[in-house]
């Protein structure tokens, strides 16, 4: 039953589709918050604002793509992640490296480089983490 598990997180990560700007602004708030109703989440959104309703519509495709989940307590229902920040950062950086990159961190980085967008001293302190 285990190995089936992963199977099925795999293929799962494997088809997750990338989200929206709205929808990655309201899933911060989400992974910040641990579990929230739609009034914390809009309380909790970095300016501008977006109407409740298209917040309320942002939060559903989120469910739909599988990236939340819902419980209903009373009458309000409370939303929390489905995976992690991190798990999300993991999949859709691997998969800029693997498209843009030839799957080459060292090539990711290099372009970051010339392009001056990383400096020296971040350089050597990723250099450091390496070496650990």
């Amino acid at each position: 039953m285990f190995i089936y598990d992963i199977i099925v997180c795999l293929r799962k990560f494997r088809r997750m589709i990338k989200l929206t700007i709205p929808e990655e602004e309201a899933m911060k708030v989400v992974w910040q918050m641990g579990e929230a109703n739609l009034k914390k989440i809009l309380e909790d959104m970095p300016a501008p604002v977006p109407p409740y309703t298209t917040l309320a519509s942002t939060i559903k495709n989120l469910e739909k793509k599988k990236y939340i989940t819902s419980k209903l307590v009373g009458n309000t229902y409370f939303y929390s992640p489905a995976i992690s920040e991190d798990q999300y950062k993991k999949q859709f950086v691997s998969g800029l490296v693997k498209d843009y990159f030839d799957n080459s961190y060292k090539d990711l980085v290099t372009f970051f480089a010339k392009q001056k967008k990383i400096s020296q001293s971040e350089l050597k302190e990723i250099l450091k983490m390496i070496e650990k």
